[in-house]
């Protein structure tokens, strides 16, 4: 175990009172917990999380393996904490799947077990709850565009009414759904609909925040989104996920300086982000932009129509200091500049026909003086209109227009507004001028899926988002995954992350036996994965000698073509063993394992790196877990290439302080798919000889769970 004891801050208090209710919770927890065991690891998260979240803007990292019973250890902590000091507890998970667990399962089953009162709410995202107005524009429209007169092109009732002709039987589903929404038999959440809804249908079912009319709103007070959103004003407990809440925190730093605009204010919630290993990849997705310009130069040619309509709504020549006609010529120039840049990159870049996956990478992140003048100019024209929008829409509101057609404008407005807003933020990050001091931006092009050219930016690191959004505002952090250390060292973590200096990490040992209960084989293959095909002959080889096929089997691989080609290459007897990922839907594929090791036939599943994480197969369902090479990220992400980049000209090694570090994490989540509680046991095999054979390897071998080594030299 290892420890690091935090800097001094503020307290928030930890009185005697507390710390008696905390020990009180845990005492009913273990004496009403179906199945509860002590473990001394539980206890010692408990005490972390207390004395991090007692103390004001603290923070505290915890390693806590399988076993440990890390959602009950927050919750009786967490909450007891934020109860007494009026706090919100917002537990955030990787994904909606996690998410509906803690809702459904685990925070029930807390507050039963210890005897708990609290208001407990899940909160989404406004696209996972269907729009009332959109359902019945569907339900009452037979798809044909209206004949009313606003013309201003197809894009404007691709929220409202079908943009393609509907199937069969389709307007029939949606009207039903509609019903059950304004029965109340359904609150509207897309996630758990009354009936199947094909993907095409559920995206039309919902909109976005700048196509949704807010209180203007006919159906305001049948909104899920609304209904959702309100809940949260009494909650104890917010079960978020990791995009919203990142979400959440830029959007209200964006507009006044301070998060908590769907959910909690900040500075009133103790934040607990489980499964935390997720959390840098999460914030550099919040960190990107990207333009596809063919779409970009198309919707600013549409975007005069409901702009001169506001003109022609309001009786007005002037709005916020500009004409109809000057808005008519930034629109101009705005189109001109976004053909300009296309042209010019057009010259420089033409995609390889015979390459898989074209892109163009800006070497540390500069791109071309050119460019970066077109996105200059193309960031003073986005920010101008940005500006203006708002006054449009208050004249909008204002004028005695009919109200259908007011929404109507207004709707496309808002959604004009979220596509400047994204192209905005992109041109801002292709028109800053760094220094080589500081980690450079990532800028690529690539071609869309219709072949038109997307521009896209990135920050290669979460810290200076995270140090911006997170630290400075949360009232208390909690980070908490099975895997955040390389061997109880956590200064990567701590940097990827930007945690402050005063946090406590804490890396606790596993509850299990684990040198009783499995091994770890690294078997003498000859063919190191670099040589392709002479690999897959070996792991071939290898699975239809050693591997026992009347077991539950997991077999883990880095790409999909070796995926395939393993499988072809079994002989047809195992071949009809493998649950391959993707031939079927996920819960099928599970169902269908566990029926075949129920029955005694053996099944072996093979899947990519999702398989790796969060797959829980208990006992006789999964005894060997194969990783036929190492998880080394692909070389080719161009966020990675350019953070690679900078550190060797900073005179450092990437492939030390980057690949190896996130290869050794994902290796130990893989690992973790094998023992899942004190019955289970079996072997952890690696298909790859350079854990032997080279330098880095030694240290991979050591951050691994001590499982019992088996390595033939």
């Amino acid at each position: 175990m290892s420890e690091s004891a935090p800097a001094p801050v503020a307290p928030r208090g930890l009185d005697a009172g507390l710390k008696e209710a905390i020990r009180a919770s845990y005492d009913r927890l273990k004496g009403s917990l179906p199945g509860f065991r002590p473990r001394a690891a539980q206890g010692q998260m408990i005490a972390a999380v207390a004395r991090a979240l007692a103390h004001d803007k603290a923070s505290v990292v915890v390693e806590a393996p399988t076993g440990t019973g890390k959602s009950m250890a927050y919750l009786v902590a967490g909450l007891a904490i934020a109860q007494a000091h009026r706090k919100r507890l917002i537990v955030s998970t990787a994904t909606i799947a996690l998410q509906e667990q803690l809702v459904s399962r685990d925070i029930p089953a807390f507050l039963t077990a210890t005897g708990g009162i609290a208001k407990v709410v899940l909160a989404k995202g406004r696209q996972r709850y269907a729009c009332t107005r959109n359902l019945n524009e569907l339900a009452h429209s037979d798809g044909e565009l209206p004949q009313g007169g606003f013309d201003f092109g197809p894009d404007l009732w691709q929220s409202a009414t079908w943009p393609r002709r509907p199937r069969e039987g389709e307007p029939k589903q949606v009207a039903e759904l509609l019903q059950q929404l304004l029965d109340g038999r359904w609150d509207g959440d897309l996630d758990r609909p009354p009936m199947v809804i094909a993907e095409d249908t559920r995206s039309l079912l919902t909109t976005s925040a700048g196509g949704c009319a807010n209180r203007r709103c006919a159906f305001l007070q049948q909104c899920p989104f609304v209904h959702a959103r309100n809940a949260l004003r009494d909650a104890d407990i917010v079960v978020a996920n990791h995009d919203l809440v990142l979400a959440d925190l830029m959007l209200g730093m964006d507009e006044d300086g301070s998060g908590g605009v769907l959910l909690p204010a900040p500075q009133d919630s103790l934040y607990v982000f489980d499964e935390a290993h997720h959390l840098a990849a999460k914030a550099i997705d919040r960190g990107s932009a990207e333009v596809h310009l063919p779409d970009a130069i198309r919707r600013t040619a549409r975007l005069a129509g409901p702009l001169r309509a506001v003109f022609a709504s309001s009786g007005k020549e002037r709005i916020g200091r500009l004409t109809a006609d000057e808005i008519d010529t930034t629109l101009q120039q705005l189109e001109v500049l976004l053909d300009g840049l296309q042209r010019d990159i057009v010259q420089r870049w033409q995609p390889d026909p015979t390459d898989r996956d074209p892109l163009w990478r800006a070497s540390l992140g500069q791109i071309p003086e050119e460019w970066r003048l077109w996105a200059e100019s193309l960031n003073t024209h986005t920010t101008n209109l940005l500006r203006w929008l708002p006054s449009a829409l208050k004249m909008l509101l204002e004028s005695t227009a009919p109200l259908e057609r007011r929404e109507a404008i207004a709707r496309e407005l808002g959604m004009a507004r979220e596509r400047l807003e994204r192209q905005h933020a992109l041109w801002f990050l292709w028109s800053l001028q760094e220094s080589g001091e500081h980690a450079p931006t990532a800028r690529w092009i690539a071609p869309g899926h219709d072949g038109g050219l997307v521009c896209h930016a990135s920050a290669v690191s979460a810290a200076p988002v995270l140090k911006r959004v997170l630290w400075p505002q949360a009232a208390g952090v909690v980070l908490t995954s099975a895997t955040l250390s390389l061997g109880g060292d956590f200064r990567a973590l701590n940097a990827q992350l930007g945690v402050p200096a005063h946090a406590e990490t804490l890396s606790l040992a596993s509850p299990f036996q684990l040198a009783e209960q499995a091994r770890l084989e690294v078997p003498r293959l000859a063919a190191l994965p670099d040589d392709r095909e002479a690999h897959v002959r070996e792991v071939v080889a290898w699975l239809e000698a050693h591997l026992d096929w009347q077991q539950g089997n997991l077999v883990l691989f880095t790409s999909r073509q070796k995926l395939d080609a393993t499988l072809s290459a079994l002989s047809t007897i195992c071949r009809l063993r493998v649950k391959a990922q993707g031939s079927q839907s996920k819960a099928a594929l599970l169902a269908a394992h566990s029926a075949a090791i129920a029955s005694g036939l053996g099944s072996t599943l093979f899947g990519l790196a999702s398989f790796g994480e969060g797959l829980d197969l208990p006992g006789t369902l999964c005894e060997t877990v194969v990783i036929t090479q190492l998880p080394f990220a692909v070389p080719t992400d161009p966020v990675e290439a350019t953070w690679a980049e900078w550190l060797e000209s900073r005179g450092r090694n990437a492939f030390v302080e980057v690949s190896v570090p996130h290869a050794t994490r994902t290796l130990i989540q893989y690992c973790g798919r094998l023992i899942r509680s004190e019955n289970d046991s079996g072997r952890i095999v690696i298909l790859d000889r350079r854990l032997v054979e080279k330098r880095y390897g030694a240290g991979i071998l050591r951050a691994l769970p001590p499982f019992r080594r088996c390595i033939e030299h």
